[in-house]
């Protein structure tokens, strides 16, 4: 790849792609640390709003990649739409660490989750597009893979959090079954981090990835 105006592009996409790197685990982090207090509330809203800010600006960055490819700019518009979702409840996990008794945080708190995970699958199909664009039909199947693997396990997790909003409410007849929610109740954060740990790790995988064919393109020219 080479050219006048390719680089300044590519130089783009390389900055938003490491600009996601960081972004995505630091919002998941942020906005866990602030919402079980680990200190972080003292910051306020910094945390949560700089790294959903990070989102944002990574994803505006890809849309000077290829702009008149009609269906990878509605894969980027949607991606950025729910990234401005995100960076718009920012301020969520804060007020609900100070009344998480409070109704509305709560359902914040939900909204968060969901946006959060429609972020990481729209953002997958967004690296799969770009993958296709790129000359490495390496990369284009490690990364066909592992969207797929990536969409299918954050699929099942939304469809495991709808299932315990529905059942949430209910207060269970077993006393096994009551003890059972109690636990999963007092470890939901915890439980939470864990199932999200994979799907993130490998988009992290697949932004560096993607960065290094970038990159590895255009010094080879």
């Amino acid at each position: 790849m080479s050219g006048g105006p390719v680089i300044p592009t590519l130089a783009r996409v390389v900055r938003g792609l490491l600009l996601l790197f960081w972004a995505v685990p630091g919002v998941l982090l942020s906005d866990i640390a602030v919402a079980l207090d680990f200190t972080w509330r003292q910051f306020g809203f910094t945390p949560t709003a700089a790294a959903a800010a990070a989102l944002v600006f990574g994803v505006r960055e890809l849309h000077f990649f290829h702009p008149r490819e009609r269906v990878w700019r509605q894969s980027l518009h949607r991606s950025l739409v729910l990234a401005l979702i995100v960076l718009a409840l920012a301020p969520i996990p804060v007020w609900w660490s100070r009344a998480p008794e409070e109704r509305f945080f709560g359902d914040g708190m939900v909204m968060l989750v969901f946006a959060g995970l429609a972020f990481l699958v729209s953002l997958n199909d967004s690296l799969r597009r770009l993958s296709a664009m790129l000359p490495d039909e390496t990369l284009r199947t490690e990364t066909r893979f592992f969207t797929r693997l990536n969409i299918g396990i954050l699929a099942a997790l939304a469809v495991g959090v709808g299932l315990w909003l529905l059942l949430h409410g209910r207060a269970p007849n077993d006393p096994s079954l009551a003890t059972l929610r109690s636990l999963l109740e007092s470890s939901r954060p915890w439980l939470l981090i864990l199932v999200l740990i994979l799907p993130v790790a490998l988009t992290m995988t697949l932004l560096w990835k993607i960065k290094g064919v970038i990159l590895a393109s255009v010094f080879r020219e």
